[in-house]
């Protein structure tokens, strides 16, 4: 198994519901870390281009840069901006923008929130 991991990072803010009281406004540098995976590599011997990942995880955390993320889609449907919620988000969006097939998938985004906080989707 191969493995290629691309980092980013960005600043934004949120207010957790946590069992029914939601938390003041505060805000973070997250940095986010996609782990991409597979088998077997291209005709190139690579498993993906670290380029094409980083672009596209750059455009997607673009949107939430400086913002407060209870208000910035789809989080101002009611989904709670937990760090959970922003691995899986960013993990969906991105694996549903990049063709990594067939020689590689998005296994793992984690985000850390603040020092020794982390959360980690695995799709």
């Amino acid at each position: 198994m191969f493995e290629i991991s691309v980092e980013t990072q960005f600043a934004a803010a949120h207010a957790l519901s946590i069992a029914g009281m939601r938390e003041p406004v505060h805000g973070h540098n997250w940095h986010v870390t996609v782990t991409v995976a597979g088998r077997t590599l291209d005709s190139d011997g690579l498993l993906c281009d670290f380029h094409t990942v980083e672009s596209a995880l750059k455009e997607l955390v673009s949107r939430f840069h400086n913002k407060d993320l209870n208000g910035e889609a789809p989080f101002r449907d009611g989904l709670n901006p937990s760090a959970e919620n922003v691995a899986r988000v960013i993990a969906e969006e991105l694996g549903a923008g990049l063709d990594l097939s067939p020689h590689a998938a998005i296994t793992s985004v984690r985000v850390t929130e603040a020092p020794g906080c982390a959360a980690t989707y695995r799709p």
